[in-house]
Order: structure tokens, then sequence, then C-alpha cells
């Protein structure tokens, strides 16, 4: 007896499989971090991720070159300050860090879509991500002065603004202070759910941080998903204009769940640590670095996500390029 319908029909050849193929990564949808410490004249290799540097600022124009020509369009600029306080007032600064390197990666290429996280972490003495208060971080205390660094980054010609301390009413709060300065054109991808997750081990050492504890009292309790789906539609809600998931590989049920509930453009985070696996893993010989990625990102795009921030950006972009030859 024949079977009603055989499945493997339309997978017979590459070419028929292309044709009926779901979802697809295109270099429209990577996002490059990239990293710049002051204060230092060479670059320096991070070590728990292979591949990924701290730049001087001076290099950073020639990398966001090279991002432009090699056909990244959309970089996310991470500051190493030497200049950090209680509050990270450097970040309000038209001379700081922050506002600096927007301003050249503007000037390098003025259609790179410059995007700028926006926490406080990188530039504290403490390492949390706001105004600490007999150990806690003050929520409100935080927006006011999180209001202060989205301008000084509008005013340096930022694109978009990415939120990242998983602050209650931080959306509003940027929302409010840019529509009522003249940048009511800056849209907001908000670091939506953000989840208190280990896989961000070697991004600390990609800041160089000096941070101790943990952010559990203000980042997402991993256990939670309905918590999570709340967090982004709240944020959406204030007016976030793209929502994010981060980190991305262990949570695509969240992904999932955001994107049947939400029309925004919805980022995911491929983190630190999940590069740092497939690395690692990638030089034991135990797996197929490139394979892995591109089938990583293909989950990425299957479970609903729109936008991928990847350290693999670059190697991304030459493999579709050879898939394409």
């Amino acid at each position: 007896m024949d079977l009603p319908l055989r499945m493997r029909r339309l997978r017979r050849s590459a070419g028929i499989r292309a044709m009926v193929r779901e979802n697809h990564i295109s270099v429209n949808d990577l996002i490059l971090p990239l990293f710049v410490e002051e204060g230092i004249s060479e670059k320096v290799a991070i070590s728990s991720m292979p591949g990924v540097f701290r730049y001087p600022e001076q290099e950073l124009a020639e990398q966001i070159k090279h991002a432009w020509q090699v056909g990244i369009r959309a970089v996310i600029l991470f500051g190493v300050s030497h200049h950090k306080d209680d509050v990270g007032s450097d970040t309000w600064s038209d001379n700081g860090l922050m506002a600096r390197m927007i301003t050249i990666a503007k000037q390098t290429a003025p259609d790179m879509f410059v995007i700028s996280d926006n926490c406080f972490c990188e530039y504290t003495d403490h390492g949390h991500c706001g105004v600490l208060c007999d150990g806690d971080v003050d929520n409100d205390a935080t927006l006011a002065n999180l209001q202060l660094q989205a301008l000084t980054a509008a005013r340096a010609g930022v694109d978009m603004i990415a939120p990242s301390g998983m602050m209650d009413g931080m959306i509003s709060a940027i929302r409010e202070a840019l529509d009522s300065h003249g940048f009511s054109h800056i849209p907001i991808m908000s670091y939506s759910s953000k989840f208190a997750s280990a896989f961000y081990g070697p991004f600390r050492d990609a800041v160089d941080s000096n941070f101790k504890g943990d952010r559990n009292a203000y980042q997402m309790d991993p256990a939670n998903g309905r918590e999570a789906l709340a967090e982004s539609l709240q944020d959406a809600y204030e007016g976030a204009d793209i929502l994010m998931v981060k980190p991305a590989l262990a949570y695509l049920d969240v992904v999932a769940n955001i994107r049947a509930n939400s029309d925004r453009p919805l980022a995911l985070y491929h983190v630190s640590g999940e590069y740092a696996m497939v690395k690692a893993a990638a030089a034991a010989g135990v797996i197929d670095e490139r394979a892995v990625v591109l089938e990583t990102c293909m989950s990425f795009k299957r479970a609903g996500a729109d936008l991928i921030i990847t350290y693999y950006a670059h190697d991304i972009v030459n493999w579709l390029k050879e898939v394409d030859q």
C-alpha cells in the first residue's frame, strides 16, 4: 500500500531542498560585536575567545572599514574603560570612550549601522550594571544615568541604542529622553529577556572585568520562561523597536514563545560561552566548526529570530560567499 505522502520526494536533490527550504541565513541578519579598549597601542587577544580581540581606539576605524568591505552592515560597540568610577560617568561625557567609539565608526563608514551597548558594567569600578546602594543596584537612579548615557550616544551619531542592564522601566526612560531631546528617530533594541547565565564567562575576559559577585537580582532566573515573555512584552509596550534574548542556544524555547506572542523584530545574542565551546570542540577535532555554526544559526532563525549578534560574523559571511560561488 502506498503511503499517502512521501516526504522524501522533496529531499532527493540539493536543488529541490533549496527550493523548499523554510529558513535562510543572510549577511543582513548579522551584527558584529567589537571591543575597544582605551589606553592601549596594540590589540589584545582574548584567550578564552580565540580570534576575538580588544582593539585600541586607533585600530577601530580599520576594523570598521574591513567589516564593511566584507559585507557586514551592523556592529555593536563595547568599551573597555580606563576611567571608571562608581556610577560610570564617562559614558555621559561627549568626550568619553563610548562617544568616541561611535564617532570613529560613523566617520569611517557612514552607512555602517552602529549600535551602542548601553550599560555601566564596563565603566564602573565595581562592575555592576548601575548605581550601587547598600550592595544592590538602585533601579531608578540607574535609569536617570541611563538617560544621560543614551543622549550622549545619540549626540555622537549612534544609529540604535541597546540597553542591556535589565533595569525595570529602562525602555520608557530612554524613549522619553530621546524623544524630548530631538532624537525620536533613533530606535531601541532592548536586551529584553537577558538571563543570569553561566554562558557569559569569557565575556568578562573580553571587557577585562573586575566584577565580583553575581547579577541575579536584576538579570533573569534561567528557570523562568513565562517571566521572560512578560519582560519582552513589557519592553515592547514601553516602546522597544527590537526585542532580544540573551543567551541564544539554551533559550530557543523563549525565542519561540516571544515570536508567537509578538510581531516585533527579534534578535539573539550568540554569547561568548557558546562561541568558546564551539571553538574548543573544533580545536579538539571533534566537530566540523563551519557546519556546527551554520546549523546553530539556522536553529536561531527557525525559532523565530530575525537578527543574530555573533562573534562568528566574519566567518559566517565568508562561508555564505563560498556557498554562493
